[in-house]
């Protein structure tokens, strides 16, 4: 028996101070509850926006996640009101940039993106970022020896600052062809998303608009070896193949997945392994476990949910049907946590999931998995192993209650990391 869409059920914002400040709690509350209107999905809200059906178990946000009939934007003539556009007006958002705000090719249905998928798949296949494995480990080794000069004396050293964003920032802008003159402007976009600054955001992103329009022009006068070189090549031999608002597009999705998502995975996961000593011991011992490692690191955050979705047909899903066109919210974490699929979910366990076949959800699943996860996996390997085999006895610099978290819906994340190397 299922129900429909029709609930006096009260919404939970994710948006909420409360929420924000304790996600796994929140989460998991969720995730085990079940109402007679809502069976075991939840209703909630983004910044007071309408109301969305909010998937927390395993099967369900894999069901979201994978099945063709959950679109990504709401199906043609749908009446339901579209969430995003809450959070924008809450934001108080000019309305001629809200286009620019979504990632592209996250937010593609069909055909579109197939098309805009497949001009940059290519340059993120396992076999092509494990040819970068050389130049992220030579990164790596810089940023580390800087580490060492600054930690020398015994002074604290911020990682975020100092290693965890450095690291996936220079290797994505290399990967699409950022220049590096230009990158503190895509970082100032960066940083003013992940707080959603909504003073900051229109002026750094018309600044990357305007710098990535300027990139490409570079591009077609002397072309290099990176993605945006790539991209221009392919609009001359076929203008229908991709638009320079597309190529735009494609580089605020990679360069803002490309970094943010592996900053967060790195730091957060220094802290996870220094309050499980035992398990960073075994992977000291056994260093040919960090690629499992960095996947169950991956399971427990940073990622705290995945983009809406749009039924295109009533659906029914957890003891509810769907309405076609409602908003339902597939929530990562919730989902990567269900001990109905993890057992001891909470507990860091370094070698839970195999790397072939690895079950966690935090880089989604289906069509819309993200491109970049082999290039994050690889990165976060790479820089945390460096980081415990130079410095073995690191350790926090400040109480871990005193570690400031930026309080940012979507993400779990530290502001600042500091550690004494010695």
């Amino acid at each position: 028996m299922t129900t429909t869409a029709e609930t006096s059920a009260k919404p939970v914002d994710l948006f909420s101070p409360e929420v924000v400040a304790d996600p796994f709690g929140w989460y998991a509350r969720l995730r085990e509850e079940t109402g007679p209107d809502t069976g075991t999905l939840n209703i909630g809200t983004m910044m007071g926006g309408p109301e969305m059906w909010l998937v927390t178990r395993y099967e369900d946000v894999r069901q979201v996640l994978t099945d063709p009939r959950f679109l990504t934007n709401p199906p043609p003539d749908s009446t339901i009101a579209d969430i995003r556009d809450g959070v924008f007006k809450r934001l108080d958002f000019p309305p001629d940039l809200i286009p620019w705000m979504a990632n592209l090719l996250n937010v593609s249905d069909g055909e579109d993106h197939t098309r805009l998928r497949k001009l940059v798949s290519y340059a993120l296949t396992a076999h092509r970022i494990g040819k970068l494995r050389p130049r992220v480990e030579k990164i790596t080794a810089d940023l580390l020896d800087k580490l060492a000069e600054d930690g020398k004396d015994g002074s604290p050293v911020d990682l975020v600052e100092e290693y965890c964003y450095p690291l996936p920032v220079t290797v994505i802008c290399e990967l699409v062809g950022i220049d590096e003159p230009d990158r503190p402007h895509w970082r100032a976009w960066g940083d003013s998303m992940a707080t959603m600054n909504g003073e900051r955001i229109p002026t750094t992103l018309l600044k990357c608009i305007e710098l990535a329009r300027e990139l490409i022009e570079k591009r077609r006068a002397e072309p290099q070896d990176d993605l945006v070189t790539a991209l221009v090549q392919a609009q001359t031999e076929d203008p229908s193949r991709v638009s320079d608002d597309e190529i735009i597009g494609i580089l605020f999705s990679l360069v803002t997945a490309g970094h943010q998502t592996t900053t967060y995975l790195i730091g957060n996961s220094v802290i996870i392994l220094l309050e499980n000593p035992e398990q960073l011991a075994r992977l000291k011992e056994n260093p040919s476990m960090w690629p499992q490692a960095v996947r169950e690191l991956q399971r427990l955050g940073p990622i705290q949910f995945a983009q809406p979705r749009f039924p295109s047909e009533d659906i029914e899903l957890g003891g509810v049907t769907i309405p076609r066109g409602a908003p339902v919210a597939p929530l990562l974490l919730a989902a990567n946590t269900d001990p109905r699929k993890f057992p001891d979910p909470d507990k860091l366990i370094i070698d839970r999931l195999a790397v072939g076949s690895e079950s966690h959800l935090g880089f989604g699943k289906g069509i819309h998995r993200c491109l970049g996860q082999h290039l994050a996996y690889q990165e976060a390997e790479v820089a945390l192993q460096g980081l415990f085999t130079r410095f073995p006895d690191l350790s926090l610099a400040v109480p871990r209650e005193e570690i400031p978290w930026i309080l940012r819906p979507g993400f779990t994340r530290t502001r600042t990391l500091p550690l004494k190397l010695v």
